[in-house]
This record gives structure tokens, sequence and C-alpha cells, in this order.
């Protein structure tokens, strides 16, 4: 249990899901706090369990090495050393939230219905959903979009593949492809009439750095950290206008 100093807030994230979106989700946090000094900044503890099972091998049944004990542990570690909020920087791992939430006694908001509750802040109508396999067979983004009335699409069976490989084939082998990969798949959703594409797996946030802003590009993972600054009482900073808790497109 963290004691000393312990008059501030402290953020947990769970992470590790990958361990190079979990990094950036840390710096995106730091980068978009609006701060003067390091003690402006929000106290976080990062777990990063690279090892934990592949979320999407266990969701479509290719594997039988369940992920959720090893998240529901590092929860209840991170509880345990004060953590009063926890986030999860994983789209994927949206299908196991009500059982970690179970598993701990504060907050847990989830990636997916920030991001879903945004695109309606923001007045998106149609909303393509790119993330992995796991994240679309299991409906978390579609559920999500039908509870708030928002319009959406997925990737046909050759645009999913070429996300999958973007996310497995490249960034989670450490290498970032030409983000000509990823509009190669947006692009044709935006002809069909889509109005944003929801970056919806934190490897697709990485690649993300690499093309100029587009507010068409709804990251998943800017939207979890802006999220957690406010939750933790901080001014965000830096984001794209779309982030104005007032906008409407």
């Amino acid at each position: 249990m963290h004691s000393v100093g312990r008059n501030r807030a402290i953020l947990g994230v769970l992470g590790g899901l990958g361990p190079l979106s979990s990094a950036y989700f840390y710096e995106l946090i730091t980068e978009h706090t609006a701060a003067s000094r390091d003690q402006d900044h929000i106290d976080i503890i990062l777990s990063s369990r690279a090892t934990t099972p592949d979320r999407t091998a266990y969701i479509l049944g290719e594997s039988d090495d369940d992920p959720l004990p090893y998240m529901v542990e590092d929860a209840k570690l991170l509880e345990r050393y004060g953590a009063d909020a926890i986030v999860i920087p994983c789209n994927t791992a949206h299908y196991f939230i009500e059982e970690i939430r179970r598993s701990v006694s504060v907050p847990v908001p989830s990636i997916i219905t920030e991001t879903a509750e945004h695109v309606k802040r923001c007045g998106y109508k149609r909303a393509c959903v790119l993330a992995t396999r796991g994240t679309i067979s299991s409906g978390s983004y579609q559920d999500e979009f039908d509870r708030l009335g928002i319009e959406w699409e997925i990737p046909d069976e050759e645009g999913q593949d070429r996300i999958m490989d973007i996310i497995y084939g490249d960034v989670k082998r450490g290498e970032t492809p030409r983000p000509e990969k990823l509009f190669a798949v947006a692009d044709p959703m935006f002809e069909k009439g889509c109005d944003c594409a929801i970056l919806g797996c934190t490897e697709l946030s990485v690649l993300k750095r690499r093309f100029k802003k587009d507010v068409r590009y709804v990251d998943s993972l800017e939207v979890l950290a802006a999220a957690a600054i406010r939750m933790f009482g901080h001014e965000i900073t830096g984001f794209t206008p779309d982030f104005d808790v007032k906008c409407v497109k």
C-alpha cells in the first residue's frame, strides 16, 4: 500500500496488452496534462504484464489460455498499491471488463464506452470500426453504437485481414508500417458514407503517430488518456478540437 505523500489520487494502468501501446498511453497522459512542473502531473502506477495471454486468440476460441486471471490479479495488485481508478489501454480487453470490475472496488472505465461516447459528443453519425477480430466478433463497439444511436460499419474480410496484419504482423513485432496500409482499409469506408474511423486497437494508435492529424480518425487511446486526465481533475491540453466536450460536428 502506497503511504508516503498519500494526499493525491493515483491512477492505475493495467497494461502490457501490448507493451508498446501501454508505454505510448503513459506518454499521452504526460504530454496532454496541462502542467508547468513535475508535481502538476497525475501520480500513476503502471503494470505491464506482457506475458498475459492473447485476448483475441482466446475470444475466437483459438486458444484455451485465458487472459482473465492475469488481468484480475494485476487489477487487484494495482488496487492494493493504492490506485483510486484503473484504466486498461486495450480495446479487446473490454470483453472481460465486467469480471475485472467485480474483482476490485475502484472504478474501471472502459476504453470502448469512452470512445463511443466521444463519437456521440462530436456528432458523428456513421463510424467504421478498425479493430482486432476479437473486438469485432465480441460486438463491443457495435453494441455501444447501437445504444447511442450511431450507425456503424466493419471492414470486409480482406480489409479485416489487412488490419490484423498491421496489428500482429507489424506493430506487435516492433515495426511501424506506412500509414497507407491503414488508409487502404479506411478510405473505402469513408467512400461508403462513414464520417469517422475508430482506431479500435491501441496498436493502431501507435501507427497514428506516423500520419498527419485528421479528426476523422478517432483514436481510442487518446480518448482514454483524455478521460483519465479529466477523471483525476486535471486539464487536458494539445489534443485536436474534437476533444472539446462541447464539440458538435
